[in-house]
């Protein structure tokens, strides 16, 4: 007399969400703009622009790019616009910082556009096990915009959570 496992996790109403989802394709590139300055410490204008003009950015297609300095040197907000204004036309996004700033500012832009309005008033788990990087900074701002919807929010698996809120 054998009975039928029944998977009460898969029959429940609760909903997960998995950030790795919404993971975008495309390389993540990090532009270190040293080597366009003088002894990578002085920006000349001239050099700077004919640097920009020269660059083949077309590499960056469907990409993320991180432009900053290693050198330390002051590099006067033009220059960053400048490069950003070559990179719009090849990249889905650039930021003026390093690599993990980025993927903060890729979720922020991606949260920003889920649609919330399936999760009034249910019970949310936010999956924790992921194999692509997830900042954290992703997950607080998942709490933030669930909260005030949620009937209870949760973490971990669906089968082993950790509670976060409930109303």
């Amino acid at each position: 007399m054998s009975k039928e496992i029944i998977n009460r996790v898969a029959n429940s109403k609760i909903i997960t969400i998995d950030l790795e989802d919404y993971y975008p394709n495309g390389q993540r590139h990090l532009l270190d703009i040293k080597n366009w300055l003088y002894k990578g410490l002085v920006l000349r204008e001239k050099e700077f622009r004919s640097f920009i003009e020269n660059f083949e950015w077309a590499k960056f297609n469907d990409g993320y790019v991180a432009v900053f300095c290693s050198s330390g040197a002051i590099i006067p907000t033009w220059a960053y616009l400048l490069i950003a204004t070559k990179l719009k036309d090849n990249c889905v996004m650039n930021i003026v910082g390093d690599l993990d700033y980025l993927e903060k500012q890729i979720f922020s832009e991606i949260i920003k556009s889920i649609d919330f309005s399936n999760f009034n008033d249910k019970s949310i788990v936010i999956k924790g096990c992921s194999k692509k990087n997830i900042p954290i900074d992703a997950y607080s701002q998942l709490i933030n915009r669930l909260k005030p919807i949620a009937k209870r929010i949760m973490f971990g698996e669906a089968c082993s959570t950790v509670p976060l809120f409930k109303k």
